[in-house]
């Protein structure tokens, strides 16, 4: 496995935008978790908490496909470190509506113009895509990126955290945007990595849009689904912890979660198996389904942690999976925005996690967010499901013809 990974970082300049990349990419979780855990502790709302940082993530979320797509024209050089200075003074008025006792409209105005990152994850696939394109070592770059990408979306989470707790309020958010500015302007002097822009002529304009892909959609809502799960314990854990008067606890189960998805990606991504994808996506819906529905027995934070540990154990490879699939799905010039979109779907579950696990715990209780997650869970079980339906049905239509056609 290590000789893999050493012949992928042959590559000249490839250490050093893994980091940069890795840099940038830990500011989303840092800022969406920081949001819940700053408005939390000066506010006391969870649904105040859950609809701001609803609005950081579902803008993220929806502007990150364009952005990419704005990317592919202009280049990283050009765009990044535009679309990264809106982004910091979105952060900016977040802090200043909270440290100077501002007007709520503010944290919506703030949580709107942060969301306007770009998605480092892509940026970081289009490098690797331009290093090894049409080589079989391109595979283990998207496993590990597919690693990174679960690494710092959920280590990113009691960073904020555990930042907030012991400094102040608005620390986890202050980290992160100083960490995105840090990545984005390393990445960007990286021009000899950078992919070339796809000028106009290469474009194909009545081109149909990858959205209208049955199989892509289920693929989507499979990435909701997590981003559900992901966005639930985020409010839980603090709520959890809080509840028990331990609020730096909230970083154990977050680092749980981190830990046993890590620990199985890197080993997925090491295994050579035979199953087809579309039975790995199913199985892997099941057992994400099966992890998540304990969560109702949970009482304290350490049964907690223990819950989302198992079910980290199934988080990595389901992306991983899911991402694989994306590369057999959306045509090759499109599969940076086709990865883009399933990050976006994964984003906006998390929004849609935050704020309902937050509506809920201010309404009925604990007990009723730990609902949201397994709502979540069902939704990964009924996408995986109609998704190994979808491409099972394509790849005998693609063996018929084969066979039939001259």
């Amino acid at each position: 496995m290590l000789s893999r990974y050493q012949e992928l970082f042959q590559a000249k300049g490839s250490q050093r935008f893994v980091i940069a990349g890795l840099l940038a990419r830990l500011a989303l979780p840092m800022m969406g978790i920081g949001i819940i855990t700053m408005l939390a502790q000066l506010k006391g709302s969870y649904t105040l908490a859950g609809l701001v940082s609803a609005t950081f993530v579902l803008t993220y979320a929806l502007l990150s496909p364009q952005i990419s797509r704005l990317v592919d024209k202009l280049g990283q050089y050009r765009v990044l470190p535009v679309v990264t200075l809106i982004s910091l003074l979105g952060v900016m008025l977040l802090v200043t509506t909270t440290w100077l006792a501002l007007p709520d409209a503010g944290l919506f105005i703030g949580a709107f113009l942060a969301g306007a990152m770009p998605s480092m994850s892509a940026m970081i696939r289009a490098r690797w895509t331009a290093l090894y394109k049409g080589q079989p070592i391109l595979q283990t770059a998207y496993s590990l990126e597919t690693v990174f990408d679960d690494a710092t979306f959920i280590a990113g989470p009691p960073l904020s955290v555990g930042l907030t707790v012991a400094l102040f309020p608005q620390a986890g958010l202050l980290v992160a945007a100083v960490l995105l500015l840090m990545g984005v302007m390393l990445l960007v002097q990286q021009r000899s990595t950078e992919p070339h822009v796809v000028t106009l002529e290469m474009l194909t304009p009545k081109q149909k849009s990858i959205l209208s892909m049955t199989s892509l959609q289920l693929l989507i809502a499979l990435m909701i689904g997590l981003g559900v799960i992901v966005g639930s314990v985020d409010i839980l854990s603090v709520t959890l912890a809080q509840l028990q008067q331990q609020p730096a606890a909230a970083s154990l189960v977050l680092s749980a979660y981190a830990i046993g998805s890590c620990a199985m990606g890197l080993v997925f991504g090491a295994l050579n198996l035979k199953t087809p994808l579309p039975r790995l996506l199913f199985i892997s819906g099941v057992m994400t389904f099966l992890s998540i529905v304990p969560m109702w027995w949970v009482g304290g934070v350490y049964s907690l942690a223990v819950v989302v540990f198992i079910s980290g154990l199934f988080f990595a490879p389901t992306m991983i999976i899911a991402m694989s699939l994306v590369e057999n799905i959306v045509p090759q010039n499109r599969l940076t925005e086709g990865m883009t979109w399933l990050l976006a779907g994964l984003n906006i579950g998390v929004a849609i996690g935050a704020m309902m696990t937050g509506k809920m715990v201010d309404t009925y209780g604990l007990y009723a967010g730990f609902l949201v997650a397994i709502v979540g869970g069902t939704l990964v079980l009924l996408s995986t499901t109609l998704g190994y339906m979808q491409l099972n049905a394509l790849q005998k239509m693609s063996k018929t013809c084969e066979n039939s056609c001259p």
